[in-house]
């Protein structure tokens, strides 16, 4: 005969949730709402305000080439710049992060993740000033290289811009701002490894960097690639350092090393808003509303990437 369980047995007690409890769960989500709630209406506004934009004759916007014609270089220079701050920046960050945790002694590695971390913290118009006054006239001879050595690429193909003010000092620029980002985060990662994993490599002979290669990086690799996406996402709505660097002409155009350059969504607004009026505007919002779908499914591509590794444990 199974026995019943009582009312006063622990396995049927009810949870008792304390007014802090229900007051920290609320607020969790409330806060979740209002974001949602924020993005909604952001996200309203652009619409409203780009309709204009999309239902205005092509010779009316900017450029009278449709709306199209005038945000399509625009997204290319955007998309350009940003690939070319990915590609330069997560080997980098990702290098970094595997010295601050696996090779640098433990004072190093803590002094090492602050000062890079720090780089974050700094505005995105010292980056600007710096890359316009320091970064740029110091490229100029490597151009040239390049131009001279390499320019059968169309990447290199020159003339070589006198000022350095090029596609490919905004993308080292933009390089530099985001890798504190994906270092911080592949980091983060890199430490969440289970010691299971690397012990395993260790005693069947394997070298630390054998160990890094079969345990480490594989663990990590889904945390490095979100990381590198929110990245990208930083990389794409840059608007200062990007507008005080880069010497914008329009145009679609793969060379990294001329005067000739595609602008940047942002960077455009930043320019052109001032003294835009009526339609102008109503085109600027619209390529804004083009940049923010952009970056929601840049973000939204990053954080279902790092949700795929959420159960993953060392035990299986």
């Amino acid at each position: 005969m199974t026995a019943t369980r009582t009312p006063s047995e622990p396995g049927t007690r009810r949870v008792v949730r304390r007014p802090g409890d229900r007051v920290f769960a609320g607020s969790a989500k409330g806060a979740g709402i209002l974001i949602l709630v924020i993005l909604a209406g952001v996200a309203a506004f652009l619409v409203a305000e780009a309709v204009p934009a999309l239902t205005a004759p092509a010779d009316e916007v900017p450029g009278g080439e449709g709306l199209l014609g005038y945000v399509a270089p625009l997204v290319f220079g955007t998309l350009l710049a940003a690939t070319i701050a990915l590609v330069v920046a997560t080997p980098l960050a990702v290098a970094i992060a595997l010295y601050i945790t696996h090779y640098a002694p433990r004072r190093l590695s803590q002094g090492l993740g602050y000062v890079v971390d720090l780089l974050a913290a700094i505005p995105s118009i010292v980056y600007g000033f710096w890359g316009i006054t320091w970064l740029a006239p110091k490229l100029v001879p490597f151009y040239v290289w390049l131009e001279e050595n390499l320019g059968f690429i169309p990447l290199f193909a020159g003339p070589t811009s006198a000022t350095g003010r090029t596609m490919l000092t905004a993308g080292l620029v933009l390089a530099i701002m985001i890798l504190p980002i994906i270092s911080a985060i592949s980091r983060e990662v890199f430490l969440q490894v289970p010691s299971l994993h690397k012990e395993a490599a260790l005693a069947l002979g394997a070298t630390r960097w054998e160990m890094i290669k079969m345990a480490v990086i594989p663990y990590g690799k889904s945390g490095v690639i979100g990381g590198s996406m929110l990245g990208l996402g930083r990389a794409l709505g840059e608007t200062l350092a990007v507008t005080l660097v880069l010497s914008a002409s329009g145009g679609i155009t793969f060379n990294l090393i001329s005067s000739a350059n595609p602008a940047t969504i942002a960077a455009n607004i930043a320019l052109q808003f001032p003294e835009a009026t009526g339609i102008d505007v109503n085109t600027l919002i619209a390529s804004g509303l083009v940049l923010f779908v952009i970056t929601l499914l840049v973000n939204m591509l990053a954080r279902w990437v790092v949700s795929r590794r959420a159960d993953f444990s060392g035990a299986n």
